[in-house]
């Protein structure tokens, strides 16, 4: 495995196996992403109100040629929850109305679904879907067993934010378009772990973030939309791109609506191409396999000494780049995750889902079998 820990700025004192939780940007994207920070300051009046469209339209062109979407489709925003809440907010739900989702949802999105739901009227349904993971068609029945008439839109993570599960969106979208329900794809941990396809996915949307897997700075994720749903969306935050002005608009309904919400830095979805170009140069396909082999290896390990069965085979492809190991009934977790940081200088999550403790690794390309190593003398040594 090459390593690849000197392009990146993380403390090299820490075993940094918490890739998902906020990502890391390497060196050369973080020397691209100052730099357009540095340009606006330059000239604030010409970046924002000459340049500011035409250089996002190249950013999203590049995205989308990663992604497989026409960039017009494409629109960046903050981060993923924030895509979630324009979707949710855009439904205008009814008393009735029923929104499926599992039971291995991010708890941030889970909170934008209740509250809008609690005001409209509506259900938000969590479908559980089992661990461990046998087949796609397992869960894809489990999923859709929840779907009834009410159905109005289902939302699923492509990857899961507790269990690091991969889950069949693909399926799901095809099945939900011929039965008439729109679907909506959280893609927090997708771009960049795996090679996403949006062609392929086929969701109504799609947000996901790209400074994650991807690489890019904080601040760096992206919407997108099937042309045909686009008039369903109404923008979170009113601004010059609804009025249709030409210094603050493309022409564009969708993009408009939510690429210019006032003033704001937008180096990090500059930087996005940059992001890319370091993937390309490092031949990132062979990093992902390399670091999916680890992980497998670290899974193991880690059920070889609790005893306890993994939640997947740790050579499937039920997870990628992240997954998770159950942990002991009994272990303190708040403990347990200071002392492995204090002690062992081991920076990974402790995660508790349904009744159930688990450890999520999540290995990228500077992570070496010797932070594994770590992670696991720890546990020997604490649990």
């Amino acid at each position: 495995m090459n390593n690849l820990k000197q392009h990146f700025l993380l403390d090299p004192e820490i075993h940094f196996l918490n890739h998902g939780s906020f990502g890391a940007t390497p060196k050369p994207v973080f020397d691209a992403y100052q730099g357009w920070q540095r340009r606006l300051e330059r000239q604030p009046v010409l970046f924002l109100g000459r340049e500011h469209d035409a250089l996002l339209k190249e950013s999203r062109a590049a995205l989308g040629d990663y992604l497989n979407a026409d960039a017009d489709d494409l629109v960046y925003i903050p981060n993923a929850t924030h895509g979630v809440n324009i979707i949710a907010r855009s439904l205008q739900l009814q008393p009735g109305d029923e929104i499926l989702t599992t039971d291995h949802e991010y708890g941030a999105c889970d909170y934008t679904w209740d509250f809008l739901c609690e005001r409209a009227g509506a259900r938000y349904l969590h479908q559980p879907v089992t661990l461990p993971a046998r087949s796609e068609e397992a869960m894809l029945e489990q999923i859709w067993a929840g779907v009834t008439p009410r159905t109005r839109l289902i939302f699923l993570s492509h990857i899961t934010s507790p269990t690091a599960l991969r889950l069949p969106v693909e399926a799901i979208c095809q099945r939900a378009r011929q039965a008439g329900i729109l679907t909506l794809v959280d893609g927090a941990h997708a771009p960049g772990q795996i090679l996403l396809d949006l062609q392929a996915v086929d969701a109504d949307f799609y947000t996901g973030n790209c400074h994650k897997w991807m690489l890019a700075p904080k601040g760096a994720a992206f919407l997108h939309a099937r042309p045909s749903a686009q008039a369903l969306i109404e923008p979170l935050v009113v601004s010059w791109g609804y009025g249709g002005q030409p210094q603050f608009g493309t022409g564009k309904r969708f993009i408009d609506l939510l690429q210019w919400t006032g003033t704001k830095d937008p180096a990090a979805a500059l930087a996005v191409p940059a992001a890319l170009e370091f993937a390309h140069a490092h031949d990132w396909e062979r990093v992902r396999q390399d670091c999916h082999r680890l992980l497998g290896q670290a899974i193991r390990s880690v059920c070889e000494l609790t005893g306890l069965e993994p939640l997947y085979a740790p050579d499937s492809d039920f997870f990628r780049q992240m997954g998770i190991a159950p942990l002991p009934a009994s272990t303190d977790l708040a403990q347990l995750k200071t002392r492995l940081y204090d002690e062992f200088r081991v920076e990974v999550p402790l995660i508790q889902w349904q009744d159930r403790k688990f450890v999520r690794i999540s290995i990228q390309g500077y992570n070496t079998p010797q932070d594994v190593e770590a992670l696991l003398a720890g546990l020997r040594a604490l649990l």
